[in-house]
């Protein structure tokens, strides 16, 4: 039994983690690092308009050099494109792909494909509470944005 908040808090947090690890290995495209992965969400998340590479970098709190080797990565395996803005020949504008939407869908669909399998497994009580945390969970992870 939880004792404490802090109890809770480490079991939920550690809970979590595996989860998010075991997803992110189950839905791994080839040649796609956890990092381009994010870098790929964030372009398409921040678009559609294309993004200058720094705002990414600013977003996935990595450094300018380190994005752009990400960006690469990328661009190499079609995901992202990049063009210079007409605007200022400095900045380097991304936009996703088509192969990189079809990637990421692909991707999804393997992380709700597993968790659908193991949530079947589950008992209709197991699930039934899992469903009422559901919107708690993302409740608490809403707040940690905003503050």
């Amino acid at each position: 039994m939880l004792k404490t908040e802090t109890d809770l808090a480490t079991h939920l947090r550690l809970a979590t983690m595996r989860l998010s690890r075991r997803l992110r290995h189950e839905s791994a495209a080839d040649g796609v690092s956890p990092s381009m992965h994010s870098a790929l969400v964030a372009v398409e998340r921040l678009g559609p308009a294309p993004i200058p590479i720094g705002d990414l970098a600013a977003v996935e709190q990595v450094s300018p050099p380190s994005m752009t080797k990400i960006v690469s990565h990328l661009e190499e395996r079609g995901l992202v494109s990049r063009r210079v803005d007409p605007t200022d020949r400095r900045v380097t504008l991304l936009a996703i792909t088509l192969d990189g939407t079809r990637t990421l869908a692909e991707m999804r669909s393997r992380k709700n494909a597993f968790l659908a399998a193991r949530l079947a497994a589950l008992s209709s009580e197991e699930r039934s509470v899992l469903a009422a945390a559901a919107p708690i969970l993302e409740r608490l992870a809403a707040e940690g944005d905003a503050g």
